[in-house]
């Protein structure tokens, strides 16, 4: 049995804390979802996530050592900025998560294939290489690159994450990010 509880943050403390695992176990899993009062944006803005993809450093040689810096830089904000980067790179993942950007990217292919995962890394290039390219993406399939990934922006908040809780991330984004699960984008036009 599920309990549901709605609790005011003012009230969340050590002692209610503490009644929890009195009456509940210490084993019991807890999920918090927090009620969207005030806008999302006001802890982790579009200028925010931006400044983040920015601070990958593409002068280095190595995928981990190119997101060091922005890893880094996510790790020292708010567990709840983490979480909402997670959100918005899953969001912008998602928008472009469409048939036109698939059929761009799958042209150079033979038969035209598409590989789900190569897709969904290729999307990832397109948000990492900075908020110019990813809103030209975007608005202009056709733009979409056939040969460029990068998969390590798949990981960037669950290593900051880590980093600063130290131990992992177990976190579930806003948006299902896998390749056609945009069910509207992949819609045939008629």
């Amino acid at each position: 049995m599920t309990t549901v509880l709605n609790v005011s943050l003012n009230d969340l403390n050590s002692q209610f804390i503490s009644d929890l695992k009195q009456k509940f176990g210490k084993a019991t899993e807890v999920e918090i979802r927090l009620q969207d009062k005030s806008p999302a944006d006001d802890l982790f803005s579009e200028d925010d996530f931006w400044r983040i993809i920015d601070k990958i450093d593409w002068s280095k040689k190595g995928s981990e050592q190119k997101v060091a810096p922005a890893v880094k830089a996510l790790a020292k904000m708010p567990v709840a900025a983490i979480c909402l980067f997670a959100d918005k790179v899953s969001e912008k993942l998602y928008q472009l998560d469409t048939r036109a950007h698939a059929t761009t990217y799958a042209a150079n292919e033979p038969d035209n294939f598409i590989s789900a995962d190569d897709f969904l890394y290729a999307r990832c290039a397109v948000i990492a290489e900075g908020k110019e390219y990813y809103e030209k993406v975007l608005n202009d399939p056709a733009e979409m690159p056939e040969d460029i990934v990068f998969e390590p922006l798949l990981y960037l908040a669950d290593d900051a994450f880590e980093m600063k809780m130290k131990f992992p991330f177990n976190y579930m984004p806003t948006y299902n990010y896998e390749t056609q699960s945009n069910k509207l984008g992949w819609q045939l036009t008629q």
